[in-house]
């Protein structure tokens, strides 16, 4: 059997990235949630917000360990695989990534024990600085990992040495790259709805099953609101987003579309078939001119196709196109149980309709298929470059690695994370079933009966 050294490689990088994305995106929404909780129990003084944050806080300190577990295992394959990749770029995302650690990092990793074990050991207002600022510090990594990412993507601000390694010659052009401000945006938006579809289907489950009810009216209903708002502004951020992506990387866009022609007035694909042999589509499902006005916002308007391309130049349309789809899929289908859950609230059903309890439950991982569908969108359709349209993929694999043993490596990789992060994974999901633990025993502002009687009232929502 022929193991191809580069895909291997390529396939071992994808599946611990996506292992470790989810991580980090989940954590940075959590984060900033934990803030806002303790903010409204120091506000407040209400009790149920102490017993959201103990609850949550828990969920929260075992993802963020498992994301930077998974995010040190991506580091050596930097070294083993992608030494070539290294050596070429590391005048310039190696000072990125540095500042990743000694601005975001670090800064994390000093507050967050006290954010885990100062709760009683230092003053109320001391630990909500530090769970501040631990969220501001996930933000803050996001903003250096995707200053990266984005320059990959659409790289500018440096020149090519005399022995091929790219050297920065402009700071802000290299971190603000086109692609980054709408990278950036998108991706913290996208955090921040999958960490809401999570809280918010444990909000319903409890609602459905009778239980933990104060707690869950809270917890359902800050997901609606982020659902009914942040989920439509996505939708306008990822059009900026695919406009400046037609502009500087449109190989990408045309494999988005499944457009093999150049063509005005092109259709949008609900439904089809690519297929990259024989360049093009089959069984398709279309609505005329629909894609030429969503990317140019003129119907008529013209895309490349991706016979412009030569063949060794086009990325796996296949995998984009229906990436694409899953991604945008879940996106209208946040924005469409958003607006279900604000109607809803108005008329005062949101926390006794059952059925709608049951469809938050069904979206609750729904936010982490469409993080990932996203990335796959945007690392294959970056393909066959590894810094577009400067370092091809293939040219950076390490000298003398050997495919069998990069097979068996993954296998390995495999076998540990399905027992390590399933190990994470179902703690996580036994806490949940375990409920949030009302701590009776701290004093507080207010009686019990106060205490449900504000939790449940709209006022707190």
């Amino acid at each position: 059997m022929i193991f191809d050294p580069v895909l291997l490689a390529r396939i071992q990088f994808a599946f611990t990235i996506s292992f470790h994305i989810v991580f980090p995106a989940f954590t940075i929404g959590l984060a900033s949630f934990l803030a806002v909780v303790e903010w409204r129990w120091l506000r407040t003084g209400n009790q149920i917000y102490r017993d959201l944050y103990k609850f949550w806080i828990k969920i929260f300190s075992i993802a963020f360990g498992m994301g930077v577990v998974s995010g040190v295992v991506m580091s050596y394959q930097f070294g083993t695989n992608w030494s070539v990749f290294s050596d070429k770029v590391a005048n310039v995302l190696g000072p990125l990534l540095g500042y990743e650690v000694l601005t975001a990092f670090f800064l994390e990793s000093s507050f967050l024990g006290i954010m885990l074990f100062g709760w009683g050991r230092v003053s109320q207002r001391m630990h909500f600085v530090a769970t501040c600022i631990v969220a501001i510090g996930t933000v803050i990594s996001a903003f250096w990992i995707l200053a990266a990412n984005s320059w990959m993507q659409t790289p500018q601000g440096f020149m090519v040495g005399a022995d091929g390694r790219l050297n920065p010659l402009n700071w802000i052009e290299i971190v603000f790259n086109p692609s980054f401000p709408y990278r950036f945006a998108h991706m913290m938006v996208a955090a921040y709805l999958t960490t809401a579809f999570v809280i918010g289907g444990v909000g319903s489950l409890y609602l459905y099953l009778n239980r933990h009810i104060p707690h869950a009216r809270i917890m359902l209903g800050m997901a609606a609101i982020m659902a009914s708002t942040v989920a439509p502004l996505q939708l306008f951020i990822g059009d900026a987003h695919g406009i400046n992506t037609l502009k500087y990387q449109p190989a990408k866009v045309a494999a988005m579309e499944g457009l093999w022609e150049t063509k005005k007035g092109i259709p949008l694909l609900l439904f089809a078939i690519p297929d990259q042999d024989s360049e093009q589509n089959r069984m398709e499902l279309k609505i005329p001119k629909l894609a030429s006005l969503i990317l140019t916002h003129d119907m008529n308007g013209e895309v490349r196709g991706l016979k412009d391309w030569k063949k060794e130049d086009r990325p796996k349309v296949a995998i984009v196109f229906w990436s694409f789809r899953v991604m945008v899929g879940i996106g209208l289908m946040m924005i469409l149980i958003g607006i279900t859950s604000a109607v809803k609230y108005f008329r005062g059903k949101l926390f006794t309709t059952r059925w709608l309890h049951l469809w938050w439950i069904a979206m609750m991982p729904t936010g982490f298929i469409a993080l990932l569908a996203g990335w796959f969108v945007t690392e294959v359709g970056r393909q066959p470059y590894i810094v577009y349209g400067v370092i091809r993929t293939a040219d950076v694999i390490s000298p003398g690695v050997i495919g069998a043993e990069v097979a068996a490596s993954l296998l390995a990789f495999v076998v540990v994370y399905t027992l390590v992060f399933g190990s994470g994974s179902y703690y996580i999901i036994k806490l949940i079933r375990k409920g949030v633990v009302t701590d009776n025993k701290k004093s507080d502002k207010y009686g019990a009966e106060a205490l449900i009687i504000k939790a449940t009232g709209g006022d707190d929502v």
